[in-house]
């Protein structure tokens, strides 16, 4: 299904801005299936008003387990319907063979007060959830609200201050707030059409599955609000993930790895902003990132593009990003980036941290407009190896009014560091970097802004190779 006219009128446009042949050999195709459906049951049966007042979470729970004893007496899938209504909620389980139907003009409202989300730990808050389940998902049209706005201490057009919950002792610091959907240990997942809009916290959070589809979703989160991540893969497995739209403050694609290696995800026609990194893998990095492609991508003006915070002795290998406009731009310095476009790191997150390496990259037929350059550090012991980027132009310019000359390792690290001049490309601790047919532009609105196409640091960069590559001044028809 094609995203709704609409937003279509709204892409167009942007994608003729940063326009790239678009070649498509990298991508995969895979979708997972879900058992045919015979039975569906509709959640007002069961009594739910549907009124956005009065708490549905009763009605809704009994039609989800009544579908539950279909699916395991007759091994089809049956769907709990919402017709059209605002159906406000407690904390929702969704068990096997059970697909969510919230259809148009219907909305499934999470509550807001900490009595909705009973639990020892703040990890199994969620408006909905589905733990240990088989072919599950859901779909129709219509949307899941959190209710971010009601979790906002303070409004503020840098960021907001949310509340914390962490007078429950569920969980410490400042993120103890519910996400909206969750996944956990569950297999044959799908999700796809459908908005999942204004989270407390995480948005749509897939943990330890295997088999999982996500398509035609749309995800708007409050762009000033901290945490709101898009899409979290956490030691998840065989995951695909296509022609998503997905506006929020803080990451929007997130691979991390927990408790075990996460392979095979691809990621493919998604349109993105965020104040944060549009696909960030990490900073949780204990285990391994294996087989991982990110193609034919729109990055609008968020505050990262493509990052890797490799923290804790993990190892990254085996990743393309392939067919990409991106832009990238500064935004308040208490969001974590610098707008760059392209960031590797492997630093360790504190002194008790191993350090993880990251080899096998490539980047192709990538376009950027930025206003930073790319940052490329690896470290002593996680050294960046063969990395390749091919078929890219790079194009640095200002835009916004936010200071530049810093450079940003957070989390941990050293921080947020000073920095006379932007380069065009970073490097430290790479050993095989090889560069073909990238050309580099900057523009002549501050020349001693950015007069440095490459900065190698010294010592630590190994096996460099440039064909094709030019730099120079930017010369716009006016």
């Amino acid at each position: 299904m094609d995203f709704p006219l609409l937003l279509r009128s709204i892409l167009l446009p942007l994608c003729l801005l940063f326009s790239v042949i678009q070649s498509r050999p990298y991508t995969s195709s895979q979708k997972i299936q879900l058992p045919g459906d015979s039975l569906a049951l509709s959640v007002a049966d069961f009594g739910a008003t549907g009124d956005g007042i009065h708490y549905d979470t009763s009605a809704i729970q009994s039609a989800i387990n009544a579908c539950n004893h279909h699916y395991t007496s007759s091994s089809s899938i049956c769907r709990v319907k919402f017709p059209l209504g605002t159906y406000l909620t407690a904390k929702l389980h969704l068990r096997s063979g059970v697909l969510l139907d919230v259809t148009e003009n219907a909305v499934l409202l999470g509550g807001p007060r900490i009595e909705d989300y009973p639990a020892e730990t703040s990890s199994e808050w969620y408006v909905v959830v589905a733990n240990n389940a088989t072919d599950v998902g859901i779909t129709g049209g219509g949307a899941i609200d959190g209710q971010g706005s009601k979790f906002v201490v303070r409004f503020d057009e840098r960021k907001n201050v949310m509340v914390s919950w962490n007078q429950t002792g569920a969980c410490l610091g400042d993120e103890c707030r519910p996400r909206l959907v969750g996944f956990v240990d569950s297999t044959n997942v799908q999700i796809w059409n459908i908005t999942l809009r204004d989270p407390a916290y995480w948005c749509l959070h897939i943990v330890r599955c295997d088999n999982t589809s996500v398509h035609d979703v749309s995800i708007l989160g409050d762009f000033n609000t901290p945490n709101n991540d898009g899409i979290d893969i956490e030691d998840s497995n065989n995951t695909f993930i296509t022609r998503c739209h997905i506006d929020t403050g803080d990451d929007a694609i997130c691979p991390k790895t927990y408790l075990a290696p996460l392979y095979n995800l691809t990621v493919t026609d998604c349109w993105i902003r965020t104040k944060s990194s549009a696909i960030k893998l990490g900073s949780a990095s204990w285990f391994e990132f294996k087989s991982l492609v990110f193609d034919n991508i729109t990055i609008f003006e968020s505050h990262r593009g493509l990052g890797m915070q490799i923290r804790d002795g993990g190892n990254v290998n085996g990743i393309t990003f392939s067919n990409m406009n991106i832009s990238t731009r500064y935004y308040d310095p208490s969001w974590w980036g610098r707008a760059e476009p392209i960031y590797i790191t492997t630093c360790p997150r504190d002194s008790s941290s191993k350090e993880g390496s990251i080899s096998n990259l490539l980047f192709v037929n990538i376009t950027i407009v930025s206003e930073n350059g790319v940052f490329l550090s690896g470290s002593p012991n996680g050294l960046l190896t063969d990395i390749k980027f091919k078929n890219m132009n790079i194009t640095l310019r200002r835009w916004s009014n936010y200071t530049s000359g810093l450079v940003d390792y957070r989390p941990g690290c050293q921080g947020l560091m000073n920095h006379s001049a932007t380069a065009g490309i970073i490097m430290e601790h790479v050993n095989g970097f090889s560069v073909e047919n990238v050309d580099l532009k900057w523009s002549d609105d501050n020349l001693n802004a950015w007069n440095v196409p490459l900065e190698f640091r010294p010592s630590t960069v190994n096996n460099v190779s440039f064909v094709g590559f030019s730099s120079g001044l930017l010369h716009e028809i006016v």
